[in-house]
């Protein structure tokens, strides 16, 4: 089964609350559970809504599914660190209770593993992978595009992904007769004890290859280096994730993961940035905190101007509307934030002396 995203698993906004995500769960759950649903797909959509429900209920695991994906996830979470620490208990009590929820995802509900509750067959998907992208800050801000080289697991191209040297054919495994997998029952007493396990002979594929593909030993996949256009919107932030669909590992007789791009800002020389502001630092001369005037600064559009009102104070934040960063979701841009420190001097020559002094005796001053 393809992997789909959790939220459309679970029938859920992104923005939805724990509650949200809880109730769906709960409807869903009682529609697929193996001991009320006996259809061929029901275990199968069990195990992908409790999956999807085991993420978004956690708020560590959904952050990491929501940046990364489910690269995100598979990278640091092995089946049971994914399925532990959810409330599956107080929801399967309310409605029944179906007893050792846990364990049962776990054993794939008869042994039959993580990867699918249909068994350990050929996985449909290939993995998917990450890229660490680093772009500089003016092309965050108006968006770029760059060429990137990315080494991938690709369909053999001697053989077209089938494993078997061109002339020969793959053959039905006789160890599981094309199933992929055997069974092996034991019995102890009145009890019997069913395991289910991948074929040996055929690593689940259900399928032998006599006359391996000489140039991908078989695998029917071999390792190259891939060059792929990336587009990076304007307003693209530090850690944002951008997934190319099916630009991942492919698989032997499935589909390719995904490629997630992940976004790294460069620092700029003298901007920093606040979301979808820009903070600018700058000083400005005594004489003109005291009687105000025009300051030129630098934008990311060029340059801009500002008035600044006499009396200005050190420590004083303008705000240029829209000169900030465009924000990615809806239109607009954000601000440019101009901090003003007052520059006083510390080698007068005599003449700067006189006119401060006289300026102080103005003001009813004695220095």
């Amino acid at each position: 089964m393809d992997k789909r995203d959790y939220y459309d698993v679970l029938g859920v906004p992104k923005g939805a609350n724990k509650d949200e995500i809880k109730a769906a769960y709960r409807k869903l759950a009682l529609q697929f559970h193996p001991d009320r649903n006996k259809s061929p797909e029901a275990t199968e959509r069990f195990k992908e809504v409790s999956e999807a429900y085991a993420i978004l209920s956690d708020d560590e695991k959904r952050n990491q599914y929501d940046q990364f994906g489910r690269a995100g996830i598979y990278e640091r979470y092995n089946p049971e660190d994914i399925f532990r620490g959810a409330d599956f208990d107080s929801i399967f009590r309310d409605i029944g209770g179906f007893g050792g929820i846990f364990e049962q995802l776990l054993r794939g509900f008869g042994g039959f593993g993580f990867q699918g509750f249909a068994g350990p067959q050929r996985p449909s998907r290939g993995e998917d992978l990450v890229y660490d992208l680093g772009i500089s800050f003016d092309e965050a801000a108006h968006g770029v595009s760059r060429e990137i080289e990315v080494p991938r697991l690709a369909q053999c191209n001697v053989c077209g992904g089938s494993g078997a040297q061109p002339g020969s054919q793959r053959k039905t495994c006789k160890t599981c007769n094309g199933r992929g997998q055997v069974q092996q029952v034991r019995r102890s007493g009145f009890a019997q004890m069913i395991q289910i396990t991948t074929c040996p002979r055929c690593n689940g594929e259900g399928t032998i290859v006599e006359k391996p593909c000489k140039n991908c030993g078989g695998s029917g996949l071999m390792r190259n280096s891939t060059k792929l256009q990336v587009k990076v919107p304007a307003g693209a932030d530090e850690g944002q994730s951008l997934r190319l669909r099916g630009e991942g590992n492919m698989v032997q007789g499935g589909r390719a993961g995904d490629l997630y791009v992940r976004i790294h800002l460069r620092p700029h020389e003298y901007f920093k940035r606040e979301g979808d502001n820009i903070l600018y630092e700058t000083r400005i001369s005594f004489p003109k905190a005291a009687m105000g005037g025009e300051l030129e600064v630098p934008s990311i559009d060029g340059k801009a101007s500002l008035k600044v009102p006499p009396g200005t104070k050190a420590g004083t934040i303008f705000r240029l509307e829209g000169k900030g960063f465009p924000h990615v979701e809806g239109s607009g841009r954000g601000d440019e934030l101009v901090r003003v420190d007052v520059d006083i001097p510390r080698d007068l020559n005599k003449r700067e002396r006189e006119l401060l002094l006289e300026l102080a005796r103005l003001r009813g001053e004695n220095l």
